[in-house]
């Protein structure tokens, strides 16, 4: 790597002392920024992700603009789909939709395997260029979970209610297990194929897994989140974030898989989390709606959630979810330079 590396973010998710909290934000690359906006103008996400040159410049920006301590790599939770044989197109205003659903064991037996340098060579070209000349802070890599990844192949696009997908999970839990393997097997090697083209951190997303009581996400999503977990520590050697919406009932279900860092949502403050004795890194949680607001009320809420992170080690600033399209990039420079001085005092 040409540039000397600003490995304090790699320090937090293990648990080490840092001499400020980090910060890096949920979609970060992209959603606000003027310049992500004229590119749009040309290209679709599809196309954007498939040419490194350009995506690597759509990861790198939110570096150069906000002075975060990572990039996420810019792509979508879809893009290893279309591998294993799942027709998928992202639609403006929509999200994904999926033409023909999974709908029974037959459909499950007809997905493939994916093989990253021939399936997504695009993805591994890009983090290579970013990993080998352009960043001076750690590339995060990431993957959709299976129920969230699911979900999308049952309801053939976003849901409101997952009916579908519960559905299947209950009435077909034969089918809805092979399914779990199937996705299990493409993230293992999806996921081993970034952390080996040069990602020095990985974040699961299942953003809707919330939806799921405690005792179903025992039943049917934690053996193969276990599985995950498990092979990928013993295959690759960076810092693995779960992080899912709305999910604060699972948080002690997540403590028990074998990863680093859990990403909390807005729901749940630090000190609860610690209160119940999880002693994992914790990454968040300013709710994105509060970037809306005026910038005291953001200092105010940043402040709050920085105190309970700086009680012991293992702190990453984020935001509960996303950044959405409407807030200022210029917030988001103040919100990261605010988070490096106040917790460096």
């Amino acid at each position: 790597m040409s540039k000397k590396l600003n490995d304090t973010m790699l320090k937090a998710f293990r648990g080490e002392p840092t001499d400020y909290t980090p910060v890096w934000y949920m979609r970060q690359a992209g959603r606000s920024q003027k310049e992500y906006r004229e590119i749009k103008e040309k290209y679709s996400l599809f196309e954007i992700t498939h040419q490194p040159e350009l995506c690597a410049y759509v990861t790198r920006l939110p570096v150069e603009m906000y002075n975060v301590d990572a990039a996420v790599l810019y792509k979508d939770i879809m893009s290893p789909l279309p591998a294993i044989g799942v027709d998928v197109e992202i639609k403006s205003g929509i999200g994904p939709v999926i033409d023909r659903p999974i709908q029974s064991m037959s459909d499950v037996e007809k997905l493939g395997t994916i093989d990253p340098e021939s399936d997504v060579p695009f993805v591994l070209d890009t983090i290579r260029l970013l990993t080998k000349e352009q960043l001076n802070v750690p590339l995060i890599g990431f993957s959709g979970a299976p129920f969230t990844l699911a979900s999308y192949m049952v309801e053939g696009g976003p849901s409101k209610n997952y009916h579908k997908t519960k559905a299947l999970m209950y009435s077909e839990p034969k089918t809805w297990f092979a399914l779990m393997d199937k996705l299990a097997d493409m993230i293992i090697t999806y996921v081993k194929a970034q952390v080996n083209a040069g990602a020095q951190a990985i974040q699961i997303f299942d953003s809707w897994v919330g939806t799921l009581n405690v005792p179903d996400y025992r039943m049917f999503i934690k053996p193969v989140m276990d599985r995950i977990f498990t092979e990928l520590k013993q295959e690759v050697d960076v810092p693995l974030i779960m992080f899912g919406v709305g999910a604060r009932h699972l948080i002690m279900e997540w403590n028990d898989l074998p990863v680093d860092v859990l990403g909390l949502d807005w729901r749940m403050s630090i000190t609860e989390a610690r209160e119940l004795g999880i002693t994992k890194t914790l990454q968040g949680n300013l709710d994105p709606a509060i970037l809306l607001s005026d910038w005291s009320v953001i200092e105010e809420r940043a402040k709050a959630i920085l105190d309970e992170g700086m009680n012991q080690p293992g702190h990453v600033f984020n935001l509960g979810h996303g950044v959405t399209p409407e807030i200022n990039p210029e917030t988001l420079k103040r919100l990261t330079s605010f988070v490096h001085y106040y917790s460096k005092k």
